[in-house]
């Protein structure tokens, strides 16, 4: 759902409509969670196709890095902080992708989710500073009625977790500070990487049922803090 609606603006603010599907080896620094991370390419391409995408770009590992990983984008701010402190070597391989990527479409626009703030955060400073001439437009998080947060990754989740999973997004908007949200969670079973503020927002990862889930909200979203 999250990445269709991403798919729906481009369409309906773009002469031509391309998405660039990559599992990428390099920004996973467990791998299990390579291993595990959902493959569903006919299915993704039936849905693009509905959407009226016009072209889609899926290049294997050995096209994208046709010299090995031998270079690199590196970004010593924002990626020393939660997820890059998390999973080392995390942004440097958001970064160099992405780069390849947006030098492969020479699109006008490239539409990221805010779900991913952090990596939003950064691929927007990176285009920007390396004058790729994409313009990176952030697009609101989809979510279940119930404020869960849109991710592939909620398919590996059992149905107990998943109705569980849930509590991640009411701790960010309800908790009066980050310390509140982790215990929270950790009470009902979560194992809580961080909560923390960054850039007016609330951000938290944890892992539930062996799978990790991350989320963000703005600052205030649902309660003053």
């Amino acid at each position: 759902k999250g990445h269709g609606a991403l798919v729906e603006r481009c369409r309906a603010e773009n002469e031509i409509a391309m998405v660039t599907i990559f599992v990428n080896p390099a920004q996973f620094n467990d791998p299990n969670d390579l291993r595990r991370y959902p493959r569903t390419m006919e299915a993704d391409l039936a849905l693009l196709e509905g959407l009226g995408v016009d072209d889609v770009l899926a290049p294997a590992a050995s096209e994208m890095y046709p010299a090995g990983y031998r270079f690199r984008v590196t970004e010593n701010e924002a990626a020393g902080v939660m997820e890059g402190l998390h999973r080392p070597g995390f942004f440097e391989g958001v970064m160099t992708v992405v780069l390849k990527l947006l030098n492969l479409a020479r699109a006008d626009r490239a539409y990221f989710g805010e779900k991913d703030y952090q990596q939003l955060h950064v691929v927007s400073n990176m285009a920007r500073d390396f004058f790729t001439g994409t313009e990176i437009v952030p697009c609101p998080t989809v979510r279940e009625p119930s404020g869960l947060a849109a991710s592939s990754r909620n398919a590996l989740l059992s149905p107990g977790a998943l109705e569980k999973a849930p509590l991640l997004y009411r701790a960010l908007t309800t908790a009066a500070t980050v310390g509140e949200a982790k215990a929270a969670l950790e009470a009902e079973g979560f194992r809580v990487e961080y909560v923390e503020e960054h850039w007016g927002r609330r951000f938290v990862a944890a892992f539930l049922d062996g799978v990790r889930l991350i989320d963000n909200v703005p600052r205030g979203e649902g309660k003053e803090h």
